[in-house]
């Protein structure tokens, strides 16, 4: 399980350094859990990962709507991405 997840850190910086999101804040917690804060025009995203391990990254993202979106799949983050883009007039 380890290595699927350390595949979809991977996989969401890769994607995420080629459409162009920018890293906005990072902050690390007295528990040594890191949260950044990445952005891309209107889209916000979030990851937190503990001790800077990959392993443990968690995204969370926002749809049009404001809920929250947990990404399980760089897909999950690729539609809200799309979905939110689309709505910019």
């Amino acid at each position: 399980m380890a290595n699927l997840k350390l595949s979809l850190h991977t996989r969401v910086h890769n994607w995420i350094n080629t459409v162009g999101f920018r890293l906005n804040t990072s902050q690390t917690s007295k528990d040594n859990v890191t949260t950044n804060h990445y952005f891309f025009e209107t889209f916000n995203f979030f990851e937190k990962e503990k001790n800077n391990d990959h392993s443990t990254s968690k995204f969370l993202c926002f749809d049009t709507y404001g809920e929250k979106v947990p990404v399980r799949s760089l897909l999950d983050l690729q539609t809200a991405f799309f979905d939110n883009i689309s709505q910019l007039k």
